[in-house]
């Protein structure tokens, strides 16, 4: 089952188009990992914020506990909430005080106007949630057992598992247009002559090498399948079955491990009527599923009479994931 898939990696994603219940998955699968004694860290990077308002309490911009498993466990489930807004607004503050360090004071208010232009560029917000995405994969891989990522709706974070390599290569070129001024400032450094611009581009240089470092040890995570898997979470219905169908082509072409699929919202068997008639709907639909993505493992979860709220819910959700 899925559980199997998620108790041996130390990274798992899950992403779906939105309303299916990628939030209450992600947090159901992770406290089941914690009470089976691992340190779990959910973080949730979609915009909707929903995880506080599953966990019945306030969830924001900074790590907080979730779950304790008390004397009997040494499992324990945190969480947090990536703000693009506010990821973006502390990512541009800290380019601009290093572009302000390195370029001529005469053009700081050059470099104000040109980050203000780029807040609401595309790709922007991306860029700056993947480096929260990095951070939380780091400081997550040093001080957790799995970190559970919940994604944005599907488009999101189809272009998201995309960036690091795409950072990756941009900032390549980057550094190649830079080896010249790195091998003139050596040439005049030998003369014993100093070149300011010269040593601004070295610095330059040294820190889009560490962005580079940091995007090739993200992708390394995210397409190593003994480490992370990607979960898609889907209604039985056409646009949530053709959506994963293409999540699932996008990932595999980037090379993230897709791990399974969770049907979530699935009318019971044998409850007649309405019910039975969506029933045999979503049958159709989950043999188009069967076609497309029927080597990976699936579970189905039954539409439940009220919302999963709360550890005890989450605990009750988390056993049909079993």
């Amino acid at each position: 089952m899925l559980t199997d898939v998620v108790r041996d990696r130390r990274v798992l994603f899950l992403g779906g188009k939105g309303g299916v219940g990628k939030t209450t998955t992600a947090s159901a699968l992770a406290l089941v990992q914690a009470q089976a004694g691992r340190r779990v860290l959910v973080v949730s990077t979609d915009p909707a914020h929903n995880l506080g308002h599953l966990w019945e309490r306030e969830v924001g911009d900074a790590v907080v506990p979730l779950w304790r498993g008390g004397a009997s466990s040494s499992g324990l489930l945190d969480g947090v909430e990536i703000d693009p807004r506010r990821t973006t607004d502390a990512h541009l503050a800290q380019v601009g005080s290093t572009l302000r360090r390195l370029m001529p004071e005469h053009l700081a208010a050059e470099v104000d106007r040109h980050l203000e232009l780029a807040r609401d560029a595309p790709g922007t917000h991306e860029a700056a949630v993947l480096e929260r995405i990095a951070d939380a994969v780091e400081t997550g891989l040093a001080g957790y057992d799995l970190v559970v990522f919940d994604t944005a709706p599907s488009g999101h974070t189809a272009r998201l598992m995309a960036l690091p390599e795409t950072m990756s290569a941009w900032t390549e070129g980057l550094l190649r247009r830079r080896d010249r001024a790195d091998k003139f400032a050596g040439a005049l450094s030998g003369l014993g002559v100093r070149d300011p611009k010269a040593e601004r581009d070295s610095e330059i240089r040294r820190t889009l090498l560490r962005r580079r470092e940091r995007f090739e040890r993200l992708r390394s995570v995210l397409t190593d399948p003994e480490t992370t898997s990607f979960l898609l979470v889907l209604a039985a219905e056409r646009l949530p079955v053709l959506e994963t169908v293409e999540l699932a082509g996008t990932l595999r072409r980037l090379g993230v491990p897709v791990g399974g699929l969770v049907v979530n919202k699935r009318s019971p068997d044998g409850a007649g009527g309405l019910l039975a008639a969506r029933r045999a709907h979503e049958d159709e639909w989950l043999a188009v599923l069967d076609d497309e993505l029927g080597d990976l493992p699936r579970v189905e979860c039954e539409l439940l009479p009220g919302e999963v709220t709360g550890a005890d819910g989450l605990e009750r959700f988390g056993a049909a994931l079993r």
